[in-house]
């Protein structure tokens, strides 16, 4: 029953279709007909956002290693340690001098006080006893008398001690023995021989503006310059 009410439906179908007019052939495009807009499909770009320099974070992150409870962070094996290979001693050299350092050859009373020593030496010492002691001289002069005869030799000697600039030793060419020592101090005024020695003295002028200062109650004269710089002084 229901079958046959099926049939002029079927029926009515197949007559439509035999009766449609041929379709238009798809593949020839329409010169007349106005092109339909082609859509351009969108891609959604993410927007960047760029931080002023004023909001941007100066700090560096965090490197720090953050360890849970019951967890362990075993840290890296140490890195082995290469022993350097010693260094090869140089060779000897046969061309090449020794040096050694000299013992001083005076004894401790004269670095104590070089001039001081000197004078207890006065009548004593000949030049081959200074120079064992005091080393080559750097010069020489001749000593003159009241007379300005030639009566003595004066050589001078770098203070081993380094407390005078220089030390010279009057030998009596007569004798051959030490009979004056002159001290030529590195920085030394009048007011500061006054202050040590006293001022019991006999002052006499000398050339070029000098004065000497000749002590009445010791064995001891000084030679000044004109701005009262201490020259020398003289122990006999």
């Amino acid at each position: 029953m229901h079958s046959m009410k099926l049939i002029p439906a079927v029926l009515i179908s197949v007559g439509v279709a035999l009766g449609a007019p041929p379709a238009k052939d798809a593949a020839k495009p329409d010169s007349t007909a106005t092109p339909e807009p082609v859509a351009v499909s969108r891609i959604s770009i993410p927007a960047l956002r760029i931080l002023p320099p004023v909001l941007r974070s100066s700090e560096k992150e965090d490197s720090s290693r953050v360890v849970l409870p019951g967890s362990q962070v075993q840290d890296p094996p140490p890195l082995p340690v290469v022993a350097e290979a010693p260094a090869a001693a140089p060779l000897p050299d046969p061309d090449r001098p020794l040096l050694r350092r000299a013992e001083p050859a005076y004894p401790a009373e004269f670095g104590a006080e070089s001039a001081l020593f000197c004078q207890r030496q006065i009548g004593q010492w000949t030049q081959a006893e200074a120079l064992a002691v005091l080393g080559e001289p750097k010069g020489r002069r001749v000593a003159l008398n009241d007379d300005g005869k030639e009566d003595g030799d004066i050589v001078a000697f770098t203070d081993g001690s380094s407390r005078y600039r220089e030390l010279e030793l009057d030998f009596d060419r007569e004798t051959g023995t030490l009979r004056t020592v002159f001290a030529y101090p590195w920085k030394m005024t009048w007011q500061e021989c006054r202050k040590i020695w006293g001022a019991r003295v006999n002052a006499t002028d000398a050339d070029k503006g000098r004065k000497f200062y000749s002590y009445l109650d010791r064995r001891l004269d000084v030679l000044v310059d004109q701005t009262g710089k201490v020259i020398n002084f003289g122990l006999y």
